[in-house]
């Protein structure tokens, strides 16, 4: 089958690789119909090479029919139409009775220290082969897979793999008190999900986002954006805006890339440049990250507030400023989505013809499967105005 694969920093391939096939009676194989390229992979193009391993199969938000089911698999049958979540869970640990699906201990990644595996990323959780392929094999799939209806477009559906659970999980995490105001500092695909998901539930959404297409996007949908320009600008604007006091809430949507943070982006860079063998154990004892989204939301979020942290990070030395927290009172929660916990809140919104929360204005370019390294290109570099890459296998 052909599958994208990893070679090396900005180096994805379209290639052969063996068709996957059951190995446990917990399996199912799954033929993909649309699979997406999410912000976290571009981390894997950019910045966490030394975790990957040459011709790594990448991605994370799959869907497609069912082929085949293991023995033990009962809620799905082959000719099921079906989402994946992004991370993979037994459904039936000490975790998973808690709905903390992302913190499995059946596939906890016990050799580097982590939470659950997931789909298409890295030996830090599993090296599981990931979803921009033709068929993935799916582990623990007697719980995971989502059944969705045949019929409506994969778009109305594959967000459900992580874009909607992670923006959900994000603002309820954000615990804005009604009729609050929330601010969400970055408008990709997760941020742009995070402020339609809090204009649904009747928040005041504050957007903050340098880039034009992301910029209309979020208007179309009725966000007031900032361009954030100087580090503090933003920050300050919002407390203008909340009558001096700040946002209830703040979500950092962008992550360990942020702009405006040069010194972190050349440790960053200067580390990309040793050999993995020396780069791994750097990162994963002394790595930083570019923090300059999270210090404007430690800015903007109001004395008592709660900052919802749901863009990537992956250092382990990152400098904050725990003065400035403590004596704010500030919340902070984070964490990987716990895909299925939010599924039944989503269900309804994305079954609805109304398409409340607009899961067909998302996706920029929906490109075939050979297409993929111009897909990783234009998203990573931001041109031609791409938000959201969805591959057709």
């Amino acid at each position: 089958m052909k599958a994208v694969t990893w070679h090396g920093k900005r180096d994805v391939r379209v290639e052969e690789v063996p068709d996957p096939s059951i190995k446990e009676p917990t399996d199912a194989i799954v033929r993909i119909t649309s699979t997406a390229i999410c912000g976290s992979d571009l981390h894997l193009y950019e910045v966490l090479g030394p975790f990957m391993g040459e011709g790594d199969v990448l991605g994370h938000e799959p869907m497609g029919i069912v082929e085949e089911v293991g023995a033990e698999v009962a809620h799905i049958k082959p000719g099921d139409r079906v989402v994946i979540p992004f991370n993979i869970a037994c459904g039936r640990c000490h975790m998973c009775d808690r709905e903390l699906y992302a913190q499995c201990e059946t596939t906890q990644v016990r050799d580097h220290g982590m939470g659950a595996a997931l789909f298409g990323y890295t030996k830090l959780y599993g090296e599981v082969p990931g979803g921009q392929a033709e068929y993935l094999r799916v582990p623990q799939a007697h719980f995971g897979p989502i059944k969705v209806p045949q019929g409506p477009p994969d778009e109305r559906f594959l967000y459900l793999s992580d874009v909607l659970p992670t923006a959900w999980q994000a603002v309820q995490w954000a615990d804005v008190p009604d009729g609050g105001t929330v601010a969400v500092f970055g408008l990709g695909p997760i941020g742009q999900m995070c402020a339609r998901i809090a204009r649904h539930l009747g928040y005041r959404v504050i957007g903050v986002e340098p880039v034009p297409e992301r910029i209309a996007m979020a208007e179309r949908h009725g966000v007031r954006v900032l361009d954030p320009g100087r580090v503090d600008a933003a920050a300050e604007t919002i407390r203008e805006m909340t009558g001096g006091r700040g946002a209830d809430s703040v979500i950092d949507a962008v992550g360990m890339e942020a702009h405006g943070s040069p010194g972190a982006k050349l440790a960053q860079t200067v580390t990309g440049l040793l050999p993995d063998r020396a780069a791994a154990p750097l990162m994963s004892r002394a790595g930083i990250d570019r923090l300059a989204a999270l210090h404007q939301a430690i800015e903007a979020v109001r004395r008592g507030g709660t900052i919802s942290v749901i863009g990537v990070y992956g250092g382990m030395a990152d400098p904050l400023p725990m003065l400035r927290m403590f004596d704010k009172g500030v919340t902070l929660r984070m964490g990987q989505a716990h895909v299925k916990r939010w599924v039944d809140d989503l269900m309804p919104l994305v079954t609805d013809e109304a398409d409340p929360l607009g899961t067909e204005d998302l996706a920029t370019h929906r490109l075939p499967l050979e297409q993929a390294p111009y897909g990783y290109e234009i998203f990573q570099k931001k041109q031609d105005g791409a938000v959201k890459v969805v591959l057709r296998p």
